[in-house]
């Protein structure tokens, strides 16, 4: 099972549209894991049409209409994997500690809200994503999202992909 992880898109107020690599993976991919700040419901329409599977989640910067479509916490189990996404997570000083005592369940927390990459491992071996944003990369060097697989419960292959820059 191959895995599109995204967030903070803020569609179409830092970007257009998502960039055409993310779209041909999106396209390509079995299940896209969406962690929030879609900012219009138009990107949601466009990812359920051109997805198999979305699991998606609203961010701080979603408003009534996104909130209304989606939850604040998802939670899927992909072919064994027990997988949940959220927005925020809080401060990175003790992330693993804390998501491992909300998230006991899980094996995979895929979150957003900072557009920084991160890939780790809490105690009792949850994973934690955050797959950076494909639209505003801040004070990141790329705009950046993750691609994984998933069989028989376990996560490989996970890779962070740099996007070109935005022209115009």
């Amino acid at each position: 099972m191959r895995l599109v992880i995204l967030a903070d898109t803020h569609v179409p107020k830092r970007a257009r549209d998502l960039p055409a690599p993310l779209w041909s993976a999106v396209e390509s991919a079995d299940v896209v894991l969406h962690a929030g700040d879609w900012v219009d419901g138009a990107l949601l329409d466009a990812l359920e049409a051109r997805s198999r599977r979305l699991v998606g989640v609203y961010g701080n910067n979603d408003g009534p209409e996104l909130r209304a479509r989606l939850p604040e916490v998802a939670r899927a189990e992909l072919d064994g994997l027990r997988v949940a996404v959220v927005h925020e997570t809080g401060p990175k000083t003790r992330r693993e500690e804390r998501c491992a005592a909300r998230f006991p369940d899980c094996d995979l927390l895929v979150f957003g809200h900072s557009h920084i990459p991160w890939d780790s491992v809490a105690p009792g071996g949850l994973r934690l994503l955050n797959p950076g944003s494909p639209t505003d990369r801040r004070s990141q060097p790329y705009a950046t999202y993750l691609t994984a697989r998933v069989a028989a419960g376990r996560l490989d292959a996970v890779e962070l992909h740099r996007l070109p820059p935005r022209r115009g």
